[in-house]
């Protein structure tokens, strides 16, 4: 009978996991991401509906082969990354990178690594949810697209090396908008006067 392969995201949480999961599994680490936008260049096709253009990590080469010989043998495979959009779409990514033949996927979810937890999220496997790998991609997008262009800016007017991204914009946009306030900024001349005043009576 071929074992279940499961892929987690550290090194650390496969040996915990294999010794709750037991012999019928086989627990891996992916290391994080292993696609991604290339670095060469911009990696969105902006003529497209902005589609992103995805390579494998040159620098997750071994971790890329391990995992398909050991989903080779599998007919499960169940993806337990974090449980947040990042994990979700290191998910989708790995369900792309190893589909084929009659490989089932699931995933699966829990927030403690203890045997409880573990064999809870095991025991009703779910799918991965396209929505939180939407919002993981859009956001990577539009790092890429306001990096990618800003950036070289930067390089020019301040200092090269330097890199920009949709927080760093925003924040920039800030001082920007401060900065044009206080410029438009036009004094004008104004005095405070201060008075006691009291009744003809001499009453305070």
């Amino acid at each position: 009978m071929a074992k279940s392969l499961v892929i987690v995201e550290s090194p650390a949480k496969a040996k915990t996991i294999n010794k709750f999961l037991g012999n019928d599994y086989v627990v891996k680490a992916s290391m994080g991401h292993v696609r991604d936008l290339p670095k060469s260049k911009l990696g969105v096709d902006e003529e497209h509906d902005f589609k992103p253009q995805y390579i494998l990590l040159p620098t997750k080469k071994k971790t890329i082969e391990d995992l398909k010989k050991a989903a080779e043998k599998a007919e499960k495979i169940y993806l337990a990354a974090d449980p947040d959009r990042e994990g979700e779409a290191i998910c989708w990514h790995l369900s792309e990178v190893l589909k084929g033949g009659k490989r089932r996927f699931y995933r699966v979810l829990f927030n403690e690594i203890t045997k409880k937890a573990v064999v809870h999220a095991f025991d009703s496997p779910g799918e991965v949810d396209g929505r939180k790998v939407d919002a993981q991609q859009a956001r990577r997008i539009l790092d890429r697209l306001v990096g990618y262009k800003l950036s070289p800016l930067l390089w020019d007017k301040v200092r090269r090396g330097l890199s920009a991204g949709r927080v760093q914009s925003v924040a920039l946009r800030i001082i920007v908008d401060r900065e044009r306030e206080i410029q438009a900024f036009k004094s004008e001349e104004y005095w405070s006067i201060v008075a006691r005043l009291a009744p003809e009576s001499g009453a305070a």
